[in-house]
């Protein structure tokens, strides 16, 4: 079977098992019929994706001629956060992106140290809940330099980024985007924050100055617009305890393709 059916058949059987895929990017359904429906999904696609295949298994690379010329920005396209818009407006000059929670040696890293980190370069597909699909090349480092650089402790889990996108206007920012992974996609050849995309620095609709890339999962794990890394040892206490902006909302949180 070659990666691109495999990717195909897995999302099949997971659609199967729970008979709707949700789009990310629309209204999300509140029923408990659908929110079943996920979580049986989610277990599913957890169980074929890792019970099947190896855990250093490569999503599908392309090459430079199979670039998509319209890659779709999707979600939040220019965050107003009023810090996002002040890095934006000086170049992302003064853009640290932190690494705490339970980690040895928290970091501050600017754009220039996170490039002299140990790095990769994918041309990867990028596929979205939506049901559309798009190409595209991209340069970062790698998830596992990061946090070697940091030194995990033992008891870190997951791993949680924390973006600088609100979705909706809220009190206490649980409107304000965060995705979770854990430590064997964190650590996973593919898994990149990315400051450049087809050979640029990152787009601003696209996620600068930096993007998460774990291109074993689908679109909405991707969280643009990084501003900080936490290594913590549950999700409970994140957001409403899902680990994700869209996860707390009913959708999957292992979304493996």
């Amino acid at each position: 079977m070659s990666g691109i059916d495999r990717r195909g058949w897995l999302r099949g059987a997971a659609a199967s098992a729970g008979g709707l895929m949700l789009s990310a990017c629309d209204r999300l359904t509140q029923s408990q019929g659908v929110q079943r429906t996920l979580a049986g999904a989610e277990g599913l696609t957890k169980l074929v994706q890792r019970g099947l295949f190896p855990r250093t298994a490569l999503a599908p690379e392309f090459g430079p001629e199979d670039i998509s010329p319209d890659f779709r920005a999707n979600g939040t396209r220019n965050p107003q956060d009023p810090g996002y818009v002040a890095l934006r407006d000086s170049g992302f000059a003064g853009y640290r992106l932190v690494v705490d929670g339970l980690v040895e040696r928290p970091l501050a890293l600017s754009l220039p140290e996170l490039r002299a980190l140990p790095g990769r370069s994918q041309i990867t597909r990028h596929d979205c809940v939506e049901g559309w699909s798009s190409i595209g090349k991209w340069t970062g480092a790698r998830l596992s330099a990061v946090l070697q650089a940091a030194g995990l402790r033992d008891e870190a889990r997951f791993i949680v980024f924390h973006c600088a996108d609100k979705l909706e206007p809220t009190p206490d920012e649980s409107g304000r985007y965060y995705e979770s992974i854990d430590l064997e996609d964190a650590f996973h050849e593919q898994t990149i924050l990315a400051y450049d995309m087809n050979g640029a620095p990152l787009p601003v609709p696209h996620g600068a100055p930096v993007r998460l890339r774990v291109e074993r999962q689908l679109g909405y794990k991707h969280a643009k617009y990084v501003m900080r890394i936490e290594a913590v040892d549950s999700l409970a206490r994140l957001g409403r305890g899902k680990g994700g902006y869209w996860e707390d909302r009913g959708y999957e949180w292992y979304a493996g393709i």
